[in-house]
């Protein structure tokens, strides 16, 4: 059966599925689950290490408004953020730039949490061009993460681990074990980022990044991926019922022990294949 034709049924999928109905409701479940899960391991008396994504977004600005409504203590938490565009010269963007993350995530999250949460600047990590053996180190150092929270590149790229190019052999088991560095970006990539920032203008979208490597997130406790992008209907498909492959590193999930998806209604549809 084409997999494109494959309806996502919660009760039959090869990884466990939540459907939202909104791109609303899903940051809400994105914030939400970051907060109970650091209330949880506070009661606990152990760190929140967690892998996070920039993308979707909006969840960040929900989370900070669940702690000023019902203060948490986020002294011992610990965000790993993915990735960062780079410049010509391989370093990263200035975070004024309107495509840095850093920069998105300084507005968004660090600004305006309240002091009294003890969320401290070294608290906060991008990956580092420049060391990105630290990166991975401090992370080691504080156990591994808890959990990644994940969106899907339209060629099945977590993070900026872009699907090898025709004729790059990797095998499973070499792409599990990619570290955190810095890459170019694939065409893929670079026109579908353009069309989600940029409206289409491909040529401002820098040609490489840095990124958490693909160990990293696959040795994560748990791996939270969520989608709200109207063409994820196909992705999400070849994620959930096509080959298991580094062509679409996103398929590698269905070989983790703990790994869930969330999705809107319309990511969930059928993909209506359809000139317009």
């Amino acid at each position: 059966m084409d997999i494109y034709q494959r309806d996502i049924d919660p009760d039959r999928s090869p990884l466990p599925v939540e459907i939202v109905e909104t791109d609303t409701d899903l940051y809400y479940h994105i914030a939400l689950t970051l907060y109970f899960e650091i209330e949880r391991n506070n009661n606990e008396g152990r760190d929140s290490v967690f892998i996070l994504p920039v993308g979707p977004v909006y969840q960040y600005r929900r989370f900070v408004w669940l702690c000023r409504q019902r203060p948490l203590d986020l002294s011992r938490l610990h965000c790993f953020f993915m990735d960062e565009y780079l410049d010509e010269r391989g370093r990263r963007i200035p975070s004024d730039h309107p495509l840095s993350f850093r920069g998105f995530i300084q507005r968004e999250l660090v600004e305006p949490m309240p002091a009294a949460a003890g969320l401290r600047a070294e608290q906060v990590l991008f990956p580092d061009p420049e060391d990105t053996a630290g990166y991975d180190r401090r992370l080691a150092e504080l156990g591994g993460a808890l959990m990644c929270v994940a969106g899907v590149g339209i060629n099945g790229h977590l993070a900026f681990n872009e699907a090898p190019e025709p004729g790059e052999p990797i095998s499973k088991e070499q792409f599990k074990a990619l570290p955190t560095r810095a890459i170019r970006l694939t065409r893929e990539t670079i026109t579908i980022n353009s069309n989600t920032a940029l409206r289409g203008a491909f040529e401002r979208i820098p040609g490489q990044a840095v990124t958490v490597g693909f160990k990293q997130i696959f040795e994560s406790g748990r791996i939270m991926v969520y989608l709200n992008r109207p063409w994820q209907n196909a992705v999400v498909r070849k994620l959930l019922f096509g080959e298991i492959s580094p062509r679409f590193p996103a398929s590698l999930l269905r070989e983790h022990p703990d790994a869930r998806l969330v999705m809107t209604r319309e990511v969930a549809s059928r993909p209506d294949f359809q000139l317009r």
